[in-house]
């Protein structure tokens, strides 16, 4: 049945790349790039890594050529397949349940996680995540709340990509991966490694299984909409903006470099606080004189954190 289903997704991948090359030719000079479809470059913007603009292919990016060509399939598969469901998740679900969904997938990345704490030699880590899992796991309701993050357990970032650049290991030539997006040789293997941790493949058959990825995918997309257009509209180059992104964000993230925080970050366990405040209140605080001096300036907006 597995082998079934590989084939039937090769053919349909087939399919596709042949419907789109009628529409653009993969050899132009000037193909446009888009956004690799991984979560991890929907937010490398926060990471602050500059927009590059037109740059001839170095050191870092001797394979360019093809990473363009495959680049503008999967700009391709985000404008007419992913952003128009995220669009419609985006419609149908609420903010609140996006987050909620997004806390029980990070807290179920707990295996990875806390085995490259480990790897790292990061006993300290690992202790936070171990006791983050098992908080969310038990008073958080499966992750799908954040309490320990209120009780001041904040989560880390690990993978085995990580843990190799920890130990030395190059990352090699960017490379874009059908799908999958932007990586390099030594994420490449890391990511294979770490779904090797993942566990419910194991304990899933397939279809249900790849049923949760495509879900998880199309609300962390979902959550990225508006960030993604205003960074396609407003990079002279997008394949190179989102190259340079990548790879300072896995650089910083290899140091432990903490980016800011992502402002689509709302604390699902805070919300409570948000409904008790009252804006008379908060009116209140205000000097007599303060509102008539400071009428230009526009207060108030949402305080996020991350769940």
């Amino acid at each position: 049945m597995r082998s079934a289903a590989i084939r039937a997704l090769v053919t349909a991948f087939a399919l596709f790349t042949m419907a789109v090359a009628a529409e653009s030719n993969a050899g132009e000079a000037g193909i446009a790039g888009a956004e690799p479809i991984a979560a991890e470059i929907d937010a490398a913007d926060s990471s602050g890594a500059p927009d590059a603009g037109f740059e001839i292919a170095g050191p870092r990016d001797p394979w360019e050529g093809f990473n363009r060509k495959i680049f503008w399939f999967n700009d391709k598969l985000d404008l007419y397949l992913l952003r128009p469901v995220a669009v419609g998740w985006d419609f149908v679900v609420p903010e609140l349940a996006q987050t909620g969904i997004r806390n029980i997938f990070q807290n179920a990345r707990f295996p990875i996680v806390f085995l490259n704490d480990l790897l790292q030699a990061k006993p300290v880590h690992a202790g936070q995540d171990l006791g983050r899992f098992v908080i969310n796991t038990t008073v958080g309701i499966g992750g799908l709340w954040d309490p320990a993050k209120r009780i001041g357990l904040s989560g880390n970032n690990e993978d085995f990509g990580q843990t190799l650049g920890y130990w030395g290991v190059p990352p090699g030539p960017f490379l874009v991966l059908p799908i999958l997006g932007a990586s390099n040789p030594r994420d490449t293997v890391g990511m294979v490694a770490d779904s090797a941790t993942m566990v419910h493949p194991y304990f899933l058959v397939w279809y249900i299984s790849a049923a949760i990825t495509t879900t998880n995918l199309i609300n962390t997309r979902a959550r990225y909409i508006e960030e993604i257009d205003e960074n396609r509209a407003s990079a002279l180059d997008f394949y190179a903006f989102q190259r340079n992104a990548y790879m300072s964000l896995r650089e910083n993230l290899v140091n432990d470099y903490e980016p800011t925080a992502d402002p689509q970050d709302d604390d699902l366990y805070y919300f409570e606080d948000e409904l008790e405040s009252d804006p008379n209140e908060e009116e209140s605080d205000e000097a007599p004189g303060e509102h008539e001096a400071g009428s230009g300036s526009g207060a108030g907006g949402e305080t996020n954190a991350e769940g």
